[in-house]
């Protein structure tokens, strides 16, 4: 069983591409929002085949969220380079609101599979990425859970490859700050058994997302 967790929210989530580097660190609110995550897992363990490791990427929102959820599940994380969110070049830390208008932006919305960050890593060399550092992971812990905390693309993109549909495709699927996903990986194929949950209150989360992409754009 593979729980995959986005981070928490930053000074910049929903409003700027990843920087460069490390980044930034949680809010005050993306501490309370990995709490909350932490606590889900932690009820969900007791029905959960054994929890046997937390991987993270190593930039700091991510390290911080999974340091929240290791002392939470009382496991050690691992950071894992491949986990890391996608490289965007030239546009790190553009303001999402500046990017939207670029003629570029609907191929990022509607042809994702096509589109290369100028300077930066293509979205299909991303999903490559994490769903080969996720099969792999997975195949390491047979008959076990483990925890991955990664960022919205990369997580956007396993879904997407568990749910067998094409990359170009991995736009529709929404995963929050602090959201759990959980996929079953068996011997014939994965089930995705929960996506973009957020807690029991049945409201839905502020879409925090990169805007869509201008009208007249392909579909």
């Amino acid at each position: 069983m593979l729980l995959l967790v986005r981070h928490g929210v930053t000074p910049s989530t929903g409003r700027d591409l990843p920087e460069a580097g490390a980044g930034p660190g949680l809010t005050d609110e993306g501490k309370r929002q990995a709490e909350e995550a932490a606590q889900y897992i932690a009820e969900w363990r007791p029905a959960l085949p054994p929890l046997a490791a937390i991987y993270a990427s190593p930039l700091t929102r991510t390290r911080e969220t999974a340091a929240v959820l290791a002392k939470a599940l009382d496991i050690a994380p691992v950071e894992n380079p491949d986990l890391v969110d996608c490289d965007t070049g030239e546009w790190a830390g553009a303001a999402l609101k500046d990017l939207v208008k670029k003629p570029e932006w609907r191929t990022v919305v509607s042809y994702p599979s096509g589109f290369r960050f100028p300077g930066g890593e293509s979205i299909r060399g991303m999903s490559d990425r994490i769903v080969g550092a996720v099969q792999t992971l997975v195949g390491a812990h047979p008959g076990q859970s483990l925890v991955v905390v990664s960022h919205a693309d990369p997580l956007k993109a396993v879904i997407t490859d568990a749910l067998g549909l094409h990359l170009d495709l991995f736009q529709r699927v929404f995963v929050a700050p602090a959201s759990v996903s959980a996929i079953s990986y068996g011997d014939i194929s994965p089930r995705v058994m929960l996506v973009n949950w957020t807690g029991p209150s049945g409201h839905l989360p502020k879409p925090d997302s990169r805007p869509p992409a201008p009208k007249g754009s392909p579909s």
